[in-house]
């Protein structure tokens, strides 16, 4: 399956109907997320592995009953992210707000949990996995073509060309369409709506 011509919603259904092709896409597609999202919090590889491997089996329980396939990205930080913390639960380890803590909040006695510090970092993460999300619902040429523009130092139109194997006249053309397709994707829409409030 191409990527650029398959988009999530077709993959969910096909891997629905036993297509084990679209299963593995889906996988091969969303893995990035789930492990960035449990990568936040601070377990160990083990236990990534564990949540990773639950996230994927509860998908497979539930695939045929996704009401928006094409939903499925947050789906997915959200299964992953409960359970991370189910874990975290289940092994008496109350470490849910270091991905916050990380981020540079204080955690001395003067910190409190709905400062401005704390709540900052809490849009930052929801905008992050907003944006992560987004970017996974996109194809992979499209990921492909961002992830090398942000590159630091980026390489030169040419060296993307050769690469990706697409003109230089369309480079600029295809990143702006692909913004566009990031900029309405369900999760940034939904995060505006959030701002919006």
């Amino acid at each position: 399956m191409d990527d650029d011509d398959v988009t999530v919603s077709s993959l969910v259904r096909a891997a629905a109907a036993g297509d084990r092709t679209a299963w593995d896409d889906l996988v091969r597609r969303f893995m990035p997320l789930v492990l960035s999202v449990a990568s936040r919090y601070r377990l160990g590889s083990a236990d990534v592995a564990d949540v990773t491997q639950t996230v994927w089996l509860r998908l497979l329980q539930h695939l045929d009953r996704l009401r928006e396939p094409a939903a499925l990205p947050g789906w997915l930080v959200t299964t992953t992210r409960h359970e991370c913390l189910r874990l975290l639960a289940s092994s008496k380890r109350v470490t849910s707000l270091e991905p916050i803590l990380d981020r540079g909040v204080s955690s001395g006695p003067t910190w409190q949990p709905w400062s401005d510090d704390f709540t900052d970092g809490l849009v930052q993460t929801e905008r992050h996995e907003a944006l992560l999300t987004a970017f996974a619902g996109l194809s992979e040429r499209d990921r492909q073509l961002l992830s090398l523009l942000i590159e630091d130092p980026p390489p030169s139109y040419a060296e993307i060309s050769d690469r990706l194997q697409i003109p230089i006249g369309s480079i600029g053309p295809t990143r702006a369409r692909a913004l566009d397709r990031l900029r309405r994707s369900p999760a940034i829409a939904a995060l505006r709506t959030t701002d919006d409030t």
